[in-house]
């Protein structure tokens, strides 16, 4: 099987996976993708984890201060930016109707659909 053939993937963004088998677990998208794209979305999902570990730990430190850190709102953006990239990537990858609920979501800028 060559690098370029492109094959169903089964996406949870919730959970973070890329699911080869359908029945694995449960998923929310299907995307089509060849090997480099598929890696190219797991290294995204590992950052998003990286990200979501980095805040936790923020606010575990934060935890008492009534006060907003300067770095919280650099920290979010960060994630959501992550996110963004996620979801334009489905949206570019995903089957018909995976397109159709990213942008019913209303998460991604139209100029970049």
């Amino acid at each position: 099987m060559s690098g370029d053939e492109r094959k169903k993937y089964y996406v949870s963004v919730q959970a973070g996976q890329i699911l080869r088998d359908q029945g694995a677990a449960s998923y929310e998208l299907e995307v089509l993708a060849n090997d480099e794209e598929f890696n190219q979305l797991q290294v995204m999902f590992e950052d998003l984890s990286s990200m979501d570990e980095a805040i936790t730990g923020h606010y575990n430190y934060a935890v008492g201060t009534l006060q907003d850190l300067p770095s919280d709102k650099r920290m979010n953006a960060g994630y959501d930016a992550i996110l963004r990239d996620i979801y334009l990537f489905i949206h570019e990858h995903g089957t018909e109707t995976t397109r159709k609920h990213v942008e019913a979501m209303g998460i991604l800028d139209p100029g970049r659909l």
